[in-house]
């Protein structure tokens, strides 16, 4: 079976939703479909389920110009996040273009055709499907979501305790009242070890580097004040006699494709 589109994109997080969005708007002839490996969008949000999982940085950043973030914690949790990702897809069509459990095995330029040629698996059937399209838009992130980054340990093995991966965190770790150990001080742990503290016996943090951090309010003063006094869009303004309101403007992924064609 074989299905052409315009655009094929692949992977419906952050990126991939946003990528669409700006297509549908810049592009509104072109077709297109979102190849999502996972059985819901959403990414890294949906994915990582450890205690305290939220942004490393302010969601006014983070978040879109199409749709600016307006909850009242600039440095937000994931269900958050995750709720806003949800609603947008939902707010501008995009959620109907998404394919779930199709995971791309291979990917082949053809400059004589100029097109892509994609081989698609659906995890479900076990079945085969061979997409074409002009443009491949590959919003997939850098995370491998079947395994995270674990290194060797020497005499792991030898634990007798359980040993988890923030990433692969599921509902039934209890670590109520035990010691806990947790190896990094990256943004992953510095989340991780307050929320660990709360219920925990003991946490440490095993760091090979210092991290230096610093103390803030999840909630930005100075954007709720703004909030409050000024309107969510620039106001309509005349230019030569016509009507016109400001944009906003956004950046966007890079497109994967070796050829100069343009999506539009």
């Amino acid at each position: 079976m074989e299905r052409h589109v315009d655009v094929l994109m692949v992977g419906a997080g952050i990126s991939g939703i946003g990528a669409a969005y700006h297509l549908q708007k810049h592009c509104p002839g072109r077709s297109y479909v979102i190849l999502e490996g996972r059985p819901r969008l959403g990414g890294t949000w949906d994915l990582f389920q450890y205690p305290g999982i939220r942004s490393d940085s302010d969601m006014y950043t983070l978040g879109y110009s199409f749709r600016p973030w307006t909850h009242p914690k600039a440095i937000a949790d994931g269900p958050a996040i995750l709720a806003y990702l949800r609603d947008t897809a939902e707010a501008y069509g995009i959620d109907r273009k998404i394919e779930y459990g199709r995971r791309v095995e291979r990917a082949a330029w053809s400059s004589e055709h100029a097109r892509w040629t994609v081989d698609v698996l659906e995890v479900e059937t076990d079945t085969r499907t061979r997409y074409t399209c002009n443009f491949l838009f590959v919003c997939a992130g850098y995370y491998d979501y079947e395994s995270g980054h674990t290194p060797e340990i020497p005499g792991l093995e030898r634990f007798a305790g359980r040993v988890v991966h923030p990433q692969h965190w599921t509902k039934d770790v209890d670590y109520d009242g035990k010691r806990v150990v947790v190896i990094g001080s990256g943004a992953t742990a510095v989340t991780l070890v307050p929320e660990l503290a709360k219920r925990a016996a003991h946490v440490t943090m095993l760091q090979r580097s210092p991290t230096y951090v610093v103390s803030i309010p999840a909630r930005d003063v100075v954007a709720d004040w703004l909030r409050e006094h000024l309107p969510a869009r620039p106001p309509m303004r005349s230019r030569g006699g016509r009507t016109c309101c400001s944009a906003w403007r956004s950046t966007t992924t890079a497109a994967a494709s070796p050829s100069t064609r343009r999506a539009g």
